[in-house]
């Protein structure tokens, strides 16, 4: 029989560090959170900036769920046999969204291959909820692939949301460890197909590094981004969820984030978010 012996994981460095979740906000954020029954993608996915966020009053709502139908490897959110759609839950983020007095709201999902439309009617949904509740209040929607169907992104694209944000999450030759179920050509397409039906809204894309990736391999993901009209990219560190998720290759130093954002720019990002503790939501409302 054969054991898989894995390397000790790199130490993470000094400059890796982000706050522990703590203040009154961040207190009346999880409250609220709990007394509406919705989910953040900032608690299921682990994120590191749930503390500075949630005391900045910004968070990530996660719809239909928070069990997801794909097994990505690099991913904390809870995996296996979907809920049943609540219908009730584009209202209850709304209010939300009210309550916080957001000027500014992003909406993800799980993967819901279960679904034919990929879950596109509640990103809808959710979209028109917040724009009758919170008039002024601008949407960035962070979606799936939908297995690519453009039928199901017209319905996305025809709620107009603010920015259209797909993750590429990382380089081509990766996909099949890093991302199960996807292909990134479809997400390309995807991305383009956005900007086709809706050229006014600006799309967005992010990857994460230190998952064994060149640098090369890294520009070139940037490069067919623009070359997919993609505006506003995000780049930050993988960090490993749990000890049954992908193990981290490298943690990749501040100065080559710093390049990676001065070539973004070069290429013609409109706006680039490039640290190791960039995910893709972070500092979104500076964007546009």
């Amino acid at each position: 029989m054969l054991v898989r012996i894995e390397s000790p994981q790199p130490r993470r460095p000094a400059w890796l560090r982000a706050p522990a979740p703590a203040g009154a906000n961040y207190i009346e954020l999880k409250a609220l959170v709990g007394r509406l029954k919705l989910h953040t993608v900032c608690e299921s996915a682990a994120c590191p900036n749930v503390g500075e966020c949630w005391n900045r009053r910004t968070a990530t709502f996660m719809i239909l769920g928070n069990v997801c139908t794909r097994r990505c490897g690099f991913c904390a959110v809870q995996k296996g046999a979907p809920l049943p759609v609540d219908y009730d839950e584009p209202r209850r983020v709304a209010e939300a969204v009210a309550a916080l007095g957001l000027r500014y709201a992003v909406i993800t999902s799980v993967n819901r291959d279960d679904r034919k439309d990929g879950g596109a009617e509640l990103f809808a949904l959710t979209i028109r909820a917040i724009r009758q509740r919170v008039p002024g209040c601008k949407v960035e929607v962070l979606i799936p692939d939908f297995q690519g169907s453009e039928a199901a992104l017209a319905m996305v694209m025809e709620a107009a949301p603010d920015v259209l944000n797909h993750n590429i999450e990382t380089v081509p030759r990766l996909y099949r460890q890093v991302r199960i179920g996807a292909r990134y050509q479809r997400s390309l397409d995807l991305l383009a197909a956005a900007k086709r039906m809706a050229p006014a809204i600006p799309t967005k894309s992010g990857l994460m590094v230190g998952l064994g990736e060149t640098a090369d391999e890294v520009v070139e993901v940037m490069r067919d981004l623009r070359r997919h009209q993609v505006d506003i990219f995000t780049i930050g560190q993988y960090l490993r969820p749990t000890a049954r998720h992908l193990p981290i290759m490298r943690f990749v130093p501040p100065e080559e984030f710093a390049e990676y954002r001065r070539l973004g720019l070069e290429m013609g990002f409109v706006h680039v978010e490039s640290g190791p503790l960039v995910r893709s939501s972070y500092h979104a409302d500076g964007a546009i």
